[in-house]
């Protein structure tokens, strides 16, 4: 099976692209957001079918074993999994896994809320050993309640989960009313 492939992008589809590799051109389905002509190396995932041979390709070994674990679950298949992995950024995702946010995973386009609830249970204990680390700073108590007070305020999750794990883990120290005006300043910086 390939495991990494280094090349030149030939050309960018819809969700995949054509990764030129001494001389051959492998078409990889990829969540990455790449850029024509420029050289990368892809960490890839071989999927073999009765009827197709496809190659999915991660930038870190992390996306890789996400879309892995991912594709454990009953009724997520590697088309899911690159949609949820394509809409939310890896690190964001395994935290929403780790902390049990459905909401955040639910913004993906094709993902419920009863698919987003069994990646939770089924991929938590997971995501808790030693396959993911996660820090007490990220899964800490205070996320949930600062999105769900900025959700209250009009702000779609999807823009403010990032920015919201970020205040979290970098003031541990405090509590919700304090990183709501900090989270406010950072939405109006933008």
């Amino acid at each position: 099976m390939i495991g990494k492939l280094q090349g030149v992008i030939d050309y960018i589809g819809p969700d995949y692209v054509i990764l030129m590799v001494a001389g051959v051109g492998y078409k990889v389905y990829t969540p990455e957001i790449l850029t024509l002509r420029s050289t990368v190396a892809l960490w890839i995932e071989t999927i073999v079918r009765e009827d197709s041979i496809r190659l999915f390709g991660f930038s870190s070994l992390a996306g890789q074993t996400l879309f892995n674990q991912l594709t454990t679950v009953s009724g997520v298949g590697p088309k899911v999994a690159m949609a949820i992995m394509g809409t939310i950024k890896t690190e964001t995702l395994m935290s929403a896994i780790a902390t049990g946010d459905a909401k955040t995973i639910a913004t993906a386009p094709g993902v419920g809320k009863k698919v987003a609830e069994k990646i939770i249970v089924e991929l938590k204990n997971k995501m808790g050993g030693g396959a993911f680390d996660f820090g007490s700073d990220i899964a800490g108590g205070a996320l949930p309640d600062l999105l769900a007070a900025l959700e209250s305020l009009g702000y779609r999750r999807q823009d403010i989960v990032d920015m919201a794990q970020k205040l979290v883990s970098q003031n541990p120290d405090k509590n919700v009313a304090q990183l709501v005006p900090m989270a406010l300043k950072e939405i109006s910086g933008k």
